[in-house]
């Protein structure tokens, strides 16, 4: 992804709890708090896993209800009519519409639909046939690393290559809902750049806004937040979500960070160049100096003064010999 910008990418998820009126409610959130993205997730269910696999722990106390994944995924699952909705809702009011396709024909679906980019869930770190797959669609990738090592990533990243993406970015995160601070680890973003040589962001499943703005500051391109209308809401990911207007602060906050961060090139600012005129210490006379003189420490000393050369200059000036008489306090002005 080239971004000039983070990209921010409010993390709808399954937060509509299947139904298409609360997936359109969230779009318009998004917009409001300022995201640049509203994503979701597409899947067929009978496509994406067995009818027996068990729920993780976190899916059960979110929900407070122990049932399959199946089971809990179906209740879950928009149809295509729905997502193409969805797209061209957010078409009109302003937003990039985007979704993590979890099979293959949903990521043909999608990238018909017109995705800018393909999202691949930590799920599919090391699935290389369906990577290879992506590959082929030629669009940019984010690729989420929860739940891997490097050695996963760089499997990952050579399947995503060789099925022919050139534009891959990865996203550092930790997979579990919420994760506690102590297990976020956001050095290992960095890790990832350095491995691989690729750009890098951060998906956040923290409580509150801290970390995602710490890795703004730390250079993601991409900031990815879990994102809910109200985290009291059932269903397993609202409780590790941000609500509107947290998520609207996050975004002032990013927006304010990349602001701070500035170009990297070390010099004065143009106020900071006006305030030196009055507040940078110069050489001057400390007693008079007739003309002739030579420059010793017991005639000049360093002070506050808008005339005189800088105080860096002192062992250039020391032992030069005096063109002119200064008073008391003037500033020495040749070199």
């Amino acid at each position: 992804m080239d971004n000039k910008n983070c990209l921010i990418i409010a993390e709808a998820g399954v937060n509509h709890n299947g139904k298409l009126s609360l997936a359109m409610k969230l779009c318009d959130a998004a917009k409001e708090a300022g995201a640049d993205v509203v994503k979701f997730q597409t899947w067929k269910t009978e496509n994406l896993l067995t009818r027996n696999v068990a729920q993780a722990d976190y899916q059960t106390t979110n929900t407070g209800i122990r049932e399959s994944q199946f089971e809990m995924l179906k209740k879950l699952e928009l149809s295509y009519d729905d997502f193409c909705a969805i797209k061209m809702h957010c078409d009109d009011i302003g937003i990039i519409f985007a979704s993590t396709a979890d099979e293959p024909e949903s990521l043909d679906f999608l990238v018909e639909l017109g995705i800018p980019f393909i999202k691949v869930g930590s799920g599919d770190i090391g699935n290389i046939s369906f990577l290879r797959y992506m590959g082929t669609k030629h669009l940019p990738v984010i690729l989420s690393t929860g739940m891997s090592n490097l050695a996963d990533v760089d499997i990952s990243i050579r399947a995503l290559i060789k099925g022919g993406a050139t534009d891959i970015t990865l996203l550092h995160c930790t997979t579990n809902y919420p994760c506690p601070y102590e297990d976020v680890n956001l050095k290992a973003m960095l890790t990832l750049r350095d491995a691989f040589h690729l750009p890098i962001g951060y998906s956040d499943h923290t409580i509150g806004t801290d970390v995602a703005v710490a890795a703004a500051a730390m250079g993601a391109g991409v900031i990815e937040k879990h994102f809910t209308l109200d985290t009291g809401m059932e269903g397993p990911d609202h409780k590790a979500s941000t609500e509107p207007e947290e998520f609207k602060r996050l975004v002032n906050s990013i927006r304010n960070v990349e602001v701070c961060l500035g170009t990297g090139v070390k010099g004065p600012t143009s106020a900071e160049r006006e305030i030196s005129k009055v507040v940078t210490k110069r050489i001057v006379a400390k007693r008079e100096i007739t003309d002739g003189d030579i420059f010793l420490e017991d005639n000049i000393c360093i002070k506050r003064n808008d005339t005189g050369v800088l105080a860096s200059q002192w062992d250039i000036i020391v032992g030069k010999k005096a063109s002119r008489s200064f008073k008391v306090d003037e500033g020495i002005d040749i070199i």
